[in-house]
């Protein structure tokens, strides 16, 4: 085990030092830019149309898969349930998402923040979530339940912060009970990815943070929270739910590191595969504590992933998705890049049927299988 590995299982032993009993359904969100953000979204449908959507006590997002919650905790209000189904997701949530994945995002507040250095990169970042998505939602205006997470990582702690209505928490750091931070805010810190958009400042007033003690509970930490990608930490979102619900959905759009030869020694490239080993190293860490919690049985649930071939769920009546085709999809860079219209509907299908798979194998509700694809004009069969 590396010297990181055993730093987090530590860190997850000490913020889950008080047993509680489980209870309530989480969907988790990974990360992986508008890929994993687009995959996401045909997983929202899915998980609607079988009824479990509407179910949701927690959604726990990183990165892309913070846009993606972000979009439905806005829209969650405006929602028109009938039956546990909620009618108008195609046009709330869905929808905005593809509009939004025709946008480059991470190259204009890139070259903003080198044309004007006393502007953030980050700030350029909040901004277009802002103008594109959010507007002037607050982390005050989401719903009570489901509970909407979203995970960025404190890179002055070095441990998981979250963002939430009830509160913005660093367990080392403290707490700062209902936070009127923007939405947008909370979704960048948690999107920051490595170097270029990281990190997001966030700073708050001394009497805003709990009095609680805690043991980096000083102005020095307090003072300005400096932040990164939600993935750094943990890329698949499960730490907020992994020790307290009684079923754990995961969606997982994230990349996957290649081996190659040749590593490039230039700074920008080679800290870029330094960022990706790290990355991978911990989607492993948190991939196998998941399965082996399923597998003991400490709770129930489904995972899909978008490197995951169909035939491995082992269902006659899947969507056809041909190998070929999933990998080209799960290849997209981990970008917020503009993507072309095609693109983005296969990558929503192939998550639509990575999760109609997966939850018909390992957690059925007694959906009959889907008849079509959601866009079936860009069918992956």
């Amino acid at each position: 085990m590396t010297e990181g590995a055993f730093e987090q299982i530590s860190d997850l032993l000490a913020e889950g030092a008080k047993p509680r009993p489980r209870e309530g359904v989480a969907l988790c969100l990974s990360g992986g830019g508008y890929r994993a953000m687009l995959y996401h979204a045909g997983a929202l449908l899915r998980l609607n149309e079988v009824g479990l959507l509407g179910k949701l006590h927690f959604v726990s997002s990183v990165s892309g898969g913070s846009i993606a919650a972000g979009v439905l905790a806005r829209a969650w209000s405006r929602l028109e349930w009938r039956d546990g189904v909620a009618g108008n997701l195609q046009d709330e949530v869905l929808e905005p998402m593809l509009d939004f994945a025709g946008r480059t995002v991470d190259v204009g507040s890139v070259l903003t923040g080198v044309v004007l250095p006393w502007v953030r990169i980050s700030d350029r970042l909040v901004g277009s979530y802002e103008k594109h998505l959010f507007g002037s939602t607050t982390l005050q205006d989401l719903p009570d339940t489901p509970r909407f997470i979203f995970c960025a990582t404190n890179l002055q702690s070095g441990v998981l912060i979250r963002f939430s209505k009830r509160y913005l928490w660093d367990y080392k750091v403290g707490q700062v009970p209902r936070p009127r931070l923007p939405l947008a805010l909370a979704v960048a810190a948690s999107s920051a990815f490595p170097p270029v958009l990281s990190p997001v400042a966030v700073r708050l007033p001394a009497d805003a943070w709990s009095a609680e003690s805690a043991e980096l509970g000083t102005a020095e930490f307090r003072k300005e929270l400096l932040l990164s990608d939600g993935g750094v930490y943990d890329n698949l979102g499960l730490e907020p739910v992994l020790k307290r619900c009684a079923t754990i959905l995961v969606s997982d759009g994230g990349g996957k590191l290649e081996p190659t030869g040749k590593v490039a020694s230039d700074w920008a490239r080679h800290t870029r595969r330094v960022l990706s080993v790290i990355d991978q190293q911990v989607r492993n860490l948190r991939s196998r504590m998941l399965v082996e919690g399923y597998d003991r049985k400490e709770y129930t649930g489904a995972y899909w992933g978008i490197r995951t071939p169909i035939a491995e769920y082992r269902l006659p009546d899947a969507l056809p998705c041909p190998p070929t085709q999933a990998a080209a999809l799960a290849a997209t860079d981990t970008r917020l890049a503009k993507l072309p219209v095609t693109h983005r509907r296969r990558l929503l299908n192939w998550g639509y049927a990575g999760c109609d798979a997966s939850i018909r194998r390992w957690y059925p509700t007694g959906a009959e299988a889907p008849a079509a694809f959601p866009y079936p004009a860009e069918a992956l069969g």
